[in-house]
């Protein structure tokens, strides 16, 4: 009885191996479902923590008061191009003249005026040559005032003087001529004598005749082409004085127009010289500035593009800076040839009313509109 009842204790292994089979596969089958889950949680905790990217927007600015607001709507763009905002013109200030910076009175973003003084050179060497000119200027005025007086009084008297006293020495000569020629035939005078005696008398008459130009010419006052030619003195004399005044003025470097100061180029103490004589590290420029209340947008339009736009158009601009500000602007430069390397062709535009929030070399995008069409 008891044998029985151990033999029914036996294990059926058979049972057992197909129980574990099953079990082993459960497990797989929790532990993929459980990485599925983790899985999907970190990526909606990084979803979560990551910012997602602003939907591209295009910002809207309401239209001036007295625009058309259908100017502005989107249905009118015909082509969107990116440029850079630029001056309409740049000055680079020089000076015709070789110097030293001695003093600069402008910033990088200052305002100036017209005719306001920017930059000074020194200017001893150029002020002594003015010095030297007006100097010389006032002796060729001298002459010519001498000149156009004739001769003084006093002059003509002492010219009188000296005639009259060689006409006395030549009276005595004559005489004296006269006086040797009685007596050569008495032995009492040698031939050598009355030689020299008539050699005296035209010596006397030579001085008379000379005595009496000089009388005649000083009573005639000086001849017309002198007087001219000490004109001609004074002119030239004139013009270099001018001219060292131009170069003293060169010195002083203005303001040619009412802008801002973009660059200052050199510094007090730099050598300054002339655009076409460069080298020796000298610079040309000091100061560079424009006027910001005239400003265009540079663009390369495609050539693909280019039959897109005519001067008649409207459009628009807005700085990537501040997409939400528009700016009203007109077609103003077309280039006469292409780009070949580019294959465009640049067009400016002008913006009508810029303002403070503007930069040069800001970069911009440029909305061509269809021409405005009027229904009746």
């Amino acid at each position: 009885m008891k044998k029985q009842d151990l033999s029914g204790l036996r294990i059926d292994r058979s049972k057992k191996q197909a129980g574990s089979s099953s079990g082993k596969g459960w497990k797989i089958v929790s532990f993929i479902l459980f990485v599925t889950v983790v899985a999907l949680a970190v990526y909606t905790y990084r979803i979560a923590l990551s910012e997602p990217e602003p939907a591209p927007t295009v910002a809207e600015a309401a239209p001036a008061a007295d625009a058309d607001p259908e100017t502005f709507s989107r249905d009118r763009e015909v082509l969107i191009a990116s440029g850079y905002v630029v001056a309409h013109h740049t000055h680079s200030l020089g000076s015709k003249v070789m110097g030293r910076v001695e003093w600069i009175g402008v910033e990088k973003g200052d305002s100036v005026k017209k005719g306001q003084l920017l930059v000074k050179l020194e200017d001893r060497e150029y002020r002594a040559q003015l010095e030297q000119a007006q100097a010389s200027l006032r002796q060729t005025e001298i002459r010519l005032v001498e000149l156009e007086a004739g001769s003084r009084p006093e002059e003509i008297e002492k010219a009188e003087a000296e005639l009259e006293r060689s006409q006395a020495d030549l009276i005595n000569a004559e005489t004296e001529v006269e006086r040797l020629r009685s007596l050569l035939g008495t032995g009492i005078v040698h031939k050598q004598e009355v030689d020299n005696a008539e050699a005296r008398y035209r010596m006397a008459r030579a001085t008379v005749i000379a005595a009496e130009k000089t009388l005649k010419l000083l009573q005639l006052g000086p001849r017309v082409e002198q007087i001219q030619q000490a004109g001609a003195e004074v002119q030239r004399a004139r013009a270099a004085v001018d001219y060292a005044q131009t170069m003293l003025d060169a010195t002083e470097i203005r303001a040619p127009i009412t802008g801002t100061v973009l660059r200052r180029i050199a510094e007090v103490g730099e050598m300054i010289t002339t655009s076409f004589a460069g080298g020796g590290g000298a610079k040309s420029a000091v100061v560079a500035l424009a006027d910001l209340n005239d400003l265009q947008v540079e663009l390369d339009i495609s050539q693909t593009d280019f039959n897109r736009i005519s001067t008649e158009q409207d459009c628009q601009m807005s700085p990537e800076a501040y997409p939400d500000r528009i700016y009203v602007c007109e077609i103003d430069e077309i280039a006469p040839e292409a780009d070949r390397q580019k294959a465009s062709i640049q067009v400016k535009v002008k913006v009508l009313e810029p303002d403070d929030y503007l930069r040069p070399e800001m970069s911009a995008r440029v909305t061509f509109l269809k021409k405005e069409t009027n229904h009746e």
